[in-house]
């Protein structure tokens, strides 16, 4: 039987993807190396979310923690931050560390359940996994998991497992509420604007007299 270390993004993307591999004959271990994932209480709940699972579903894990440095990954994405190329960043900074721990552990082969999510680019994930695992001796299963996305809905919520509302980095969820802050200040979260004099505190009865920090330039 190969022994597959199994990327896992979190507890639902990761129910039917072990199960599809184990039902291909692989020995699954799952390995939770996130460190994208902000903040770091949304990280501790996608952890826990993912333990649960992995208890549900009696599979090994390894955990990487030690990489979680919300600083570090801000610095690294800084200038990077358009959606395509701070993407594949992500990506590629995952995978990496996936096929370096599957190399040390003698494992046959590695995949990831961001292939599961109809909502990550799948085509630019399965292209970073294959590149990465070009030199060997790990080899890269590439399998669409979509297949599995209703599954995994449905069985994540039977077990009331945590289900998060986007990818996790902090880009993601500005993004998701832009909307909300437009409608709001009246200005795109990602504008920029010279400020002009002190800034003032609002008035205690919510008049628009200054301008609050996050309306600075």
């Amino acid at each position: 039987m190969s022994r597959l270390l199994l990327h896992v993004c979190c507890g639902p993307c990761s129910i039917a993807t072990v199960r599809m591999l184990r039902d291909e004959g692989y020995e699954v271990t799952g390995l939770f190396v996130n460190p994208n994932i902000h903040p770091l209480q949304e990280y501790l709940k996608r952890r826990e979310a993912m333990q649960e699972t992995a208890a549900r579903l009696d599979l090994p894990m390894i955990w990487r923690d030690d990489v979680y440095d919300v600083p570090a990954w801000l610095r690294g994405m800084a200038w990077r931050e358009a959606p395509e190329t701070r993407c594949r960043i992500c990506y590629a900074t995952r995978i990496e560390t996936t096929l370096a721990v599957a190399r040390h552990g003698g494992f046959d082969a590695f995949s990831t359940t961001l292939l599961y999510s109809r909502h990550q680019r799948h085509e630019t994930i399965r292209e970073v996994c294959e590149g990465a695992a070009a030199d060997g001796p790990v080899s890269f299963v590439y399998r669409d998991f979509r297949t599995g996305w209703q599954e995994g809905i449905d069985t994540s919520r039977g077990w009331g497992i945590y289900r998060q509302q986007w990818c996790g980095c902090i880009y993601s969820e500005n993004e998701r509420h832009a909307a909300d802050f437009s409608k709001a200040t009246g200005r795109r979260p990602d504008s920029r604007r010279r400020a002009e004099g002190p800034v003032s505190s609002p008035p205690s009865g919510g008049g628009r007299t200054g301008r609050s920090p996050a309306q600075r330039g």
